[in-house]
């Protein structure tokens, strides 16, 4: 195999609690990558008796930065293809592998995700530099700072803080590209689970934009599926949005399985788990592993996807393990 790209997840913990994140070794970044495409023997993937989200989810997106309103529509065009119909293979068939897991009452995760609520944080409430426990605050800012804005929602409700392209995050693009937790009471009031993920188009889109970056200083990228070494380009023309978008649905899946690092994942060490979604990264097609996305499919002007969303719109997804067929999986596997 080629010497390429190995992603991976750490469990990184600080003074007040451990953060579920998707993250990259950079000792090892090139070396030949774990692919459990195909080896259900690798895999011990378990229940602990913790909840799912199940109840209709209602999303609300914290825009931190100033955004291109370009980028902003193209996410919401993805958050709203898990609800809406879109073309075969659609979002909503690739949510259809999450909604396997269950919770000890035989509840799956909900098929019904709400885009139900936006705040701009367009001033940059607490700086250009955020903390992994200041993103509770940046929570308490969008739910109180104007009152009406944000709901509180502890009964269904799930927060997405998006970073900016200029916003600077603790062990952002050395460590992480997103993460996933719940907030403490003392911080914010109650505890709802969250996820934040970084717009890495000016800082680090080799890293966190796989496959449509390629690190300058790692030689020639990983092959195509027509077997050339070009870069792949983005579906939706920014490289940034759309390798974002991957990881967005990298945090959706594992934070709707395990909410409260306590229901749905590998290993022992509930303090170091490996979700769903990170047992198949760099996983986009069949085939995929190593650097390798798998066979994936190519639109008029020859730019990589493999889900179709709504307005048209495709989108590169990585896929996440199916604990039936005990394999990672998605709708537009060949077999």
């Amino acid at each position: 195999m080629q010497n390429l790209l190995h992603f991976h997840v750490i469990l990184l913990s600080i003074s007040f609690f451990s953060i579920l994140a998707f993250s990259f070794s950079q000792n090892q970044q090139y070396n030949e990558a774990k692919n459990f495409e195909g080896s259900s023997d690798l895999v011990n993937l378990e229940y602990h008796m913790g909840p799912v989200l199940a109840s209709s989810i209602d999303l609300y997106i914290i825009w931190y930065g100033r955004w291109n309103p370009k980028h902003q529509s193209t996410i919401r065009d993805f958050l709203h293809s898990f609800s809406f119909p879109a073309p075969y293979p659609s979002v909503a068939d690739w949510w259809r592998t999450v909604r396997l897991y269950t919770d000890q009452t035989g509840s799956n995760i909900t098929n019904n995700i709400n885009l139900s609520g936006e705040f701009y944080d367009f001033k940059y409430s607490h700086g250009r530099y955020l903390s992994r426990l200041s993103m509770q605050s940046v929570i308490k800012n969008a739910v109180t700072v104007y009152p009406g804005t944000l709901p509180l929602n502890y009964h269904n409700g799930l927060y997405l803080i998006l970073t900016s392209d200029d916003v600077q995050v603790q062990d952002f693009c050395r460590a992480v590209c997103g993460f996933h937790y719940f907030t403490f009471p003392s911080v914010v009031g109650v505890t709802v689970p969250y996820a934040w993920i970084g717009h890495s188009g000016t800082q680090c889109p080799g890293m966190c934009a796989y496959p449509f970056a390629w690190p300058t200083y790692s030689g020639r990228p990983p092959p195509r599926t027509n077997g050339g070494n070009n870069i792949m380009s983005a579906p939706n023309g920014d490289v940034g949005t759309d390798g974002m978008i991957s990881v967005i649905a990298h945090e959706l899946a594992e934070v709707s399985s395990n909410p409260l690092v306590n229901a749905w994942y590998a290993g022992d060490d509930p303090t170091a788990p490996t979700e769903i979604a990170d047992l198949c990264l760099g996983v986009y097609g069949t085939g995929g592993g190593g650097g390798y996305v798998g066979v994936v499919y190519k639109d008029s002007w020859g730019n990589g996807y493999n889900l179709n969303g709504v307005k048209g719109r495709k989108f590169m997804v990585q896929w996440v393990w199916n604990p039936v067929k005990r394999r990672c999986f998605g709708p537009n596997a060949l077999d």
